[in-house]
This record gives structure tokens, C-alpha cells and sequence, in this order.
């Protein structure tokens, strides 16, 4: 039997924002997509790396900046008190009455949120396993690293978000006790 899609499959063209989706999705494959073929296919470490870093570091800027905000209405940033050297994440939300989440978008958003650490610490473990070149674990590492504060970023954010005492909040402390205590609670949330 057809089933006709409905809001919250996972089809692009049920997306309020079908570019804003495309090009989050396509900077998050793209990367994946040119570390394994690299691995695989290409003996140039350098060219890789280059293209594979850009397209980590685009993925984390449109994510952070672009995609977060138009698909699940959420935004981070870190700021750092010039005085004191502390460091504080701020975490902006949409007015969930004024601003409808498409349910395609957030499905979408959060499941490639997960997804691409979970891919990426496999890809460690295996060119661990593979006792492989350890130079293509610095660039693992690098994307780890992005991926990784990203996804505990807009998870704190959203949990924050939906406590629903505030829509701007502005945390301090470090960011090692911040993205810890965002893991830990999306987790057991």
C-alpha cells in the first residue's frame, strides 16, 4: 500500500526551507563523502584534507549560523569576557508562538545532527583498526571536534528552549562543564 508523505517523513520536498535543508545535508555527506573516497581512491593526503577541512568548516558555519535558525529555530554562540577570560555560550531560541517548526525540517535536522559524530567515530575506530596512517586521524579528529560541539551545542540550546523560562539565556562557565553537562542531559533527557 502507497503512503502518501506526510509531515515529518524524511522528504526533502516537505521541508519549509528545501535549500536551507540541501546544502546543510550536502556540506554533512560531502565531507563524509570525500574522506572515505580519499581513503579509498586517492593517494593525495594533502588534496583531500584541504577539501575535506573546507567542507567541515562549512558545515559547521552554515549549521551553526544558517541552518539551526531557519529549520528548528535555534542559534549558539560562544562569547568571552574580555576582563575575566570567561567563557560564555549563549543560546537564542524562536518564540514557539510566534514561529511554526516544520516537522520535516526538525526530524531532519536532528537525526543528521546524531548521525554525523556516530558516522565519524566509526571512521575513527576503523582507521584505528586499520592501524592506518595516523595522519588521517588528525583530520578525523578535526571533525569530530566540529561535529561534536555543534551537536552539544543546539542540544543545550533545545533543552534549554523548551524549559520554557527564557528564550535568550546567556550561561557562563567553561566550555569543557558546558558541552559535558549539554551531553549528559540530552542523553538522559
Amino acid at each position: 500500500m502507497d503512503h502518501l508523505p506526510s509531515q515529518g517523513d524524511l522528504n526533502w520536498r516537505l521541508s519549509a526551507h528545501p535549500i536551507t535543508l540541501l546544502f546543510f545535508l550536502g556540506f554533512r555527506i560531502g565531507s563524509l563523502l570525500m574522506y572515505l573516497f580519499g581513503v579509498l581512491f586517492i593517494d593525495n593526503f594533502v588534496l583531500v584534507f584541504i577539501i575535506t577541512l573546507l567542507l567541515l568548516s562549512a558545515d559547521f558555519y552554515y549549521l551553526k549560523n544558517i541552518a539551526g535558525r531557519r529549520l528548528v529555530g535555534l542559534r549558539w554562540w560562544n562569547e568571552v569576557n574580555t576582563a575575566t577570560g570567561e567563557s560564555h555560550w549563549v543560546f537564542e531560541s524562536s518564540d514557539p508562538n510566534v514561529r511554526t517548526i516544520n516537522a520535516t525540517d526538525k526530524r531532519f535536522f536532528w537525526l543528521s545532527l546524531y548521525a554525523t559524530p556516530a558516522l565519524w567515530i566509526g571512521l575513527a575506530i576503523l582507521a584505528i583498526v586499520r592501524l592506518q596512517n595516523v595522519i588521517w586521524l588528525s583530520l578525523v579528529a578535526i571533525a569530530l571536534i566540529l561535529t561534536i560541539t555543534n551537536t552539544l551545542a543546539f542540544s543545550r540550546c533545545d533543552r534549554f528552549s523548551q524549559a520554557g523560562t527564557f528564550a535568550n539565556s546567556a550561561l557562563s562557565g567553561g566550555i569543557a562543564s558546558n558541552i559535558a553537562s549539554g551531553l549528559i542531559g540530552r542523553i538522559f533527557r
